[in-house]
């Protein structure tokens, strides 16, 4: 069934993903190519005059020798672990998006934050628009906090919302969330795609022309993916995933992007009684239930941004008693566990045609990165043969379809890693063993192949 070809004068459809607008509804977005991302919405009235928009600067334009470089000094937000992720702080007048999944403990931290940079002797504004004041208070009360300059607004509407930033003149706002915040200039609900894109450029404009950091909160959709329309990721200066199981005590934070500091950098938090606690050493953390001397478990020097952490690979293989080979992966992409496993057949010798595999990485750190070949490949042929690998063995490399390992990233961080861990010996690519490379306490083992590696891994 079709859809009418035109609306009403009064309505648009307007794309999820970029925010392009039609009037009428098609299955693919014209200027994006986005399938099924156009949604009806109210038509918003805009103003006819040219050039009335605000300016985020009070000059023109300038030459680039004449712009002057400064480095302003960032806002800490007294949590070390979201510092990190920052690039060491929140800097003023930029603004930050913080997205996850619903309980997973985004208000929780961003409330810790507010309470820290208040007792610094900042005033903050936190305004909520899913929670009472009473509510807020209650949720601080249970994580012991009681800052003295941290001001609580309950409101949706984006017009009181500023109005009340320009009477605190704050040094740090949040706004929790950007989904229900409203502007009375639209007509459109909260949550919609106008709404959030305006909301959005709203407060970068606030942000940028008062040089306050504004903290905003995103909803995620059931994919994982940030809420709203893509537009909303390009206006901040800073996105942050906030990820893990709520079945799980361990929490990351993850830059995909920041105009100001590392991207892909991680901050480690583990849930307590009392909020969100930092965890300072995430390999000891990661580490501290792994039973040693047992099948189908290695140790992957994996690297999160700049940050080596230490973290188990575990696989099981037994034989398949449902005619199919099951291929079951958490933590690892399936796809690359299929080809890795193909790689260890062909080029390796070992028979897995009719062994179910289950391969996983326990503690909520996935291991997508290319460095993690070794260690599946090495778990699953440790699990197949029933023989622990040797004591005290790190490992990390890509593996190609030819079966040789090849270089990764920063291999220096990883090895002092490992050896700072305890670990006696490093399997590593031949590639990634530079001139005068080495660890107090710990042997490089650099090897070329698959079947090299599994040589060193099992003597």
């Amino acid at each position: 069934m079709t859809r009418a070809a035109v609306r009403s004068p009064n309505t648009v459809f307007v794309c999820r993903a970029c925010g392009a607008e039609v009037r009428k509804w098609l299955g693919r977005c014209p200027d994006c190519g986005e399938w099924n991302a156009l949604v009806e919405e109210a038509a918003v009235k805009r103003a006819a005059a040219p050039g009335a928009g605000p300016a985020l600067t009070g000059t023109g334009a300038q030459l680039f020798t004449d712009i002057e470089s400064s480095d302003a000094e960032r806002v800490s937000t007294g949590v070390s672990e979201l510092d990190r992720v920052l690039g060491g702080g929140l800097v003023p007048g930029s603004l930050v998006l913080l997205g996850g999944e619903p309980g997973i403990g985004k208000s929780t931290l961003l409330l810790q934050a507010a309470a820290q940079v208040a007792v610094a002797g900042r005033t903050v504004l936190y305004c909520s628009g899913e929670e009472s004041p009473h509510q807020v208070r209650r949720r601080g009360e249970r994580l012991g906090l009681s800052p003295p300059r941290l001001h609580v607004l309950a409101e949706t509407c984006l017009e009181r919302v500023v109005d009340e930033v320009t009477r605190l003149s704050p040094d740090l706002v949040i706004v929790d969330s950007i989904q229900t915040v409203f502007s009375l200039a639209l007509e459109s609900a909260p949550g919609t795609v106008a709404q959030v894109r305006d909301a959005a450029n709203r407060l970068l404009f606030v942000a940028k022309g008062r040089n306050v950091p504004v903290l905003v909160v995103g909803h995620v959709t059931k994919d994982g993916g940030l809420a709203g329309p893509k537009v909303l990721e390009h206006v901040v200066d800073t996105v942050l995933h906030f990820e893990g199981d709520r079945y799980h005590a361990h929490r990351i934070v993850r830059a995909v992007k920041n105009r100001f500091g590392a991207v892909s950098e991680v901050g480690v938090f583990e849930m307590t009684a009392g909020g969100l606690r930092a965890v300072l050493d995430p390999s000891a953390q990661f580490l501290s239930e792994r039973k040693a001397d047992v099948p189908g478990s290695v140790v992957l020097c994996s690297l999160e941004g700049s940050r080596p952490i230490l973290v188990e690979v575990q696989a099981l293989v037994g034989t398949g008693v449902y005619g199919n080979a099951q291929r079951v992966a958490n933590g690892v992409d399936r796809r690359r566990l299929s080809l890795l496993l193909t790689v260890l057949e062909k080029r390796a010798g070992l028979s897995l045609a009719g062994e179910d595999v289950f391969v996983n990485v326990p503690g909520g750190i996935p291991a997508h990165e290319p460095a993690a070949d070794l260690a599946v490949i090495a778990a699953v042929a440790s699990s197949l043969r029933n023989q622990p690998v040797a004591a005290g063995a790190a490992l990390f490399g890509e593996v190609g379809l030819a079966g040789e390992i090849r270089g990764t990233t920063q291999p220096g961080l990883r090895v002092r890693e490992a050896a700072h861990m305890g670990f006696t010996r490093c399997v590593m690519p031949r590639g990634d063993q530079e001139d005068g490379m080495s660890a107090p306490g710990c042997e490089l083992f650099p090897v070329d192949s698959v079947g090299q590696a599994l040589e060193g891994l099992f003597t």
